[in-house]
């Protein structure tokens, strides 16, 4: 999967990362090692732009909660935890959203699934980059 990384500044700055091609089995490692590098690199705040990601698969729901765990200093759950994996992104301070990591533009196919198994109570979803990156 090709991963297009680039920075944004608002209020402070944003790395934006943006898969392109379906987040699933095959390549949800490539997003997570992404942004273990952009974190590496002192990136704090991250904005995944989902739209050129037209499917996302159980696996690319738990490359979205690792990347928010990694926001949040944690250790990202084991990858091989399943619905566990999927569950912690309910993890917090309040358990409210996540404040370093948002998501812009998904799909609608893609917006089901987050709303489906409810990542939309935990992470902010925006359709326009100048908001997204100002909301940080």
């Amino acid at each position: 999967m090709e991963i297009t990384i680039s920075q944004a500044k608002g209020r402070v700055e944003v790395t934006i990362l943006q898969p392109h091609g379906d987040l699933d089995a095959a390549s949800y490692t490539d997003l997570i090692a992404a942004a273990q590098e952009a974190r590496e690199a002192g990136a704090s705040d991250i904005l995944l732009d989902l739209g050129d990601t037209p499917y996302l698969s159980s696996s690319g729901l738990v490359a979205l909660q690792s990347i928010a765990a990694l926001l949040r200093d944690e250790e990202p759950t084991d990858l091989e935890a399943g619905w566990d994996a999927i569950r912690a992104i309910k993890r917090g301070p309040e358990a409210g959203c996540q404040e370093h990591f948002k998501l812009l533009n998904p799909r609608p196919r893609v917006a089901r699934v987050l709303e489906m198994v409810g990542f939309t109570q935990f992470l902010e979803i925006y359709d326009n980059l100048q908001d997204a990156v100002a909301s940080f």
